[in-house]
C-alpha cells in the first residue's frame, strides 16, 4: 500500500498538478449522486498537467491545451497498476474525501430545518421565517445548525415566559437557561429574543439603526435602547437607572404621593408595582427638561396640572410611565426644545404615546424666536421633520435659531395652573 501510494502520487500528486486535481474533483462532486461520470473535457491544461493525463489516457505526449476524457480507461490503467480502483479513489487518497454538492447541500438544507424547527413561539417561528431572521442566526451561530438548534430551543424557551412582571434578567437568564448571565448584552440567546422583541413594537430609531433592523440585528444599539427593549418585554435591567420624574400625578388613597413635590419613579416600581394612575379624562403634560418641572413645582406646587418629564428622549422608566398614562385615560401633551434634537423627540412621543403638541407649533416658534437675545443659539445636527406641524421644520431653518424649552416657561405655567 506504501509502495502504491508513492507511485499515486508520482502519477498525480505534487504541487504542479493541485489545479488539474481540483477541477476533477469538481466535476464529481457536481456530477452524477452515485458518482458515475463516462467522459469529460478539461480545458486550459499546462504542459504537466497534459502530460500526466496522456500517461494515464495511454496517448502520446504532443501538447494540446484541452483533452476529453475517458474515465474508464484511467479507472481500468490506474488499477492495473495496483495504485487505485478508480479516478475517483485516487483523488481522494491525495486530497480526501469528494462531497457531492447537491447531496450535501441537500442535507445540509435539512439540518437547519431541523434547527429552525426549535422555534415553536409564533413570533420567533415567523421572526425566522424570512431572509433576514435566519440570516442573524447563522452569523450567531457561526452557520453551524447544531449550534443553531441549541440557540432556538434557549430563545424558544425564554420568549414562552415573556412579556413578565417586573422580573430581573438574571433571574429570567437563571430560571430558564441555567445561568445568570446567558442574557447579558451581547450574549446570543439575548440578541436573538431582542431581536424578536422589536419587531413586536414600534421604536424610534437612527438611520444607523434602521440599518440594523434591516437585518434583525440588534448589536451596536446602546445599552439603554437595549434596556427598553427588556422593558417592554416586563425584565428589568439596572431597574434603578434614569427613573421617571413627575409632578402630582397620584395613584390611589394609599399611594398618593406628596402634592406639590416633584417625585421619581424607577422602572422597577412600574413594572413590578403597575400603578393606577388617576388620570382619567385629564391632561397629563409631558415636559423634556426637567428645569420646566422644578420651575413649575417652585411656581405652582400644588395647584401645577399633572406632569412627566421625559429627560431627553424617553429611556425605559419614561416610556413605561407614559404608557400607563395613556392606558389609564390620560391625554398626553407634550412640549420639548426648539431644536432638531427635540424635534426627533417629539416625533416619538407623539407617534408611540398619542401625545399631541403643546405649544410646540411654528407660531409659538416664530414667537418666542421675534424676542430671543441675539446672537442667540444657532441649530446644529441633522434637520428633523415634525410630524405634527409641516412649517415648524421650515420655519426653525430660515431662522436657524434653537430655543429651550425654558423659554417659554411663562405661557406653559399658564397652562399649567389650575
Amino acid at each position: 500500500m506504501i509502495e502504491g501510494d508513492g507511485r499515486l502520487r508520482r502519477l498525480l500528486g505534487g504541487d504542479a498538478l493541485a489545479s488539474l486535481r481540483m477541477r476533477l474533483r469538481q466535476r464529481f462532486e457536481r456530477g452524477p449522486v452515485d458518482g458515475k461520470i463516462e467522459r469529460l473535457r478539461i480545458s486550459n491544461l499546462n504542459r504537466d498537467e497534459h502530460s500526466a493525463l496522456a500517461g494515464l489516457m495511454g496517448r502520446p505526449a504532443r501538447f494540446s491545451g484541452s483533452m476529453q476524457i475517458d474515465v474508464q480507461v484511467i479507472d481500468a490503467a490506474l488499477s492495473r497498476a495496483g495504485v487505485a480502483s478508480s479516478l475517483r479513489e485516487a483523488l481522494e487518497s491525495i486530497d480526501g474525501p469528494i462531497i457531492h454538492a447537491e447531496t450535501a447541500q441537500t442535507e445540509l438544507n435539512a439540518r437547519w430545518s431541523k434547527a429552525i424547527s426549535f422555534a415553536t413561539h409564533l413570533d420567533f417561528s415567523s421572526f425566522l421565517q424570512v431572509p433576514s431572521g435566519t440570516g442573524l442566526l447563522k452569523r450567531l451561530s457561526n452557520s453551524n445548525p447544531d449550534v443553531a438548534a441549541r440557540l432556538c430551543a434557549q430563545a424558544d424557551t425564554v420568549l414562552k415566559l415573556l412579556p413578565a412582571k417586573g422580573m430581573t434578567r438574571a433571574q429570567l437568564a437563571a430560571g430558564t437557561l441555567g445561568d445568570a448571565h446567558a442574557l447579558d448584552m451581547g450574549e446570543s440567546v439575548a440578541t436573538l429574543v431582542l431581536a424578536v422583541w422589536r419587531k413586536k413594537g414600534r421604536d424610534e430609531r437612527t438611520d444607523d439603526e434602521n440599518r440594523l433592523l434591516e437585518s434583525d440585528d440588534i448589536r451596536g444599539i446602546g445599552e439603554d435602547r437595549i434596556r427598553d427593549i427588556w422593558a417592554r418585554a416586563g425584565i428589568l435591567v439596572n431597574e434603578l437607572a434614569r427613573p421617571a420624574l413627575f409632578l402630582n400625578l397620584n395613584i390611589d388613597s394609599s399611594q398618593t404621593p406628596s402634592s406639590g413635590e416633584p417625585n421619581y419613579a424607577s422602572l422597577r416600581f412600574l413594572l413590578r408595582s403597575n400603578p393606577l394612575w388617576d388620570v382619567r379624562s385629564r391632561n397629563v403634560y409631558v415636559c423634556e427638561n426637567p428645569n420646566l418641572l422644578a420651575i413649575a413645582a417652585d411656581k405652582l406646587g400644588a395647584n401645577c396640572a399633572p406632569m412627566v418629564c421625559t429627560e431627553g428622549m424617553p429611556a425605559a422608566a419614561q416610556r413605561v410611565i407614559l404608557q400607563q398614562l395613556v392606558t389609564a385615560g390620560g391625554r398626553l401633551l407634550y412640549h420639548g426644545d426648539f431644536d432638531w434634537p427635540g424635534l426627533r423627540i417629539g416625533n416619538h412621543v407623539m407617534r408611540e404615546f398619542g401625545a399631541v403638541p403643546w405649544r410646540f407649533d411654528v407660531k409659538e416658534y416664530l414667537a418666542v424666536v421675534a424676542r430671543a437675545p441675539r446672537p442667540g443659539f444657532s441649530l446644529t445636527g441633522l434637520e428633523v421633520h415634525a410630524s405634527w406641524d409641516e412649517a415648524l421644520t421650515a420655519a426653525m431653518r430660515t431662522h436657524g435659531l434653537a430655543i429651550a424649552e425654558e423659554s417659554l416657561a411663562d405661557e406653559l405655567l399658564q397652562d399649567l395652573a389650575r
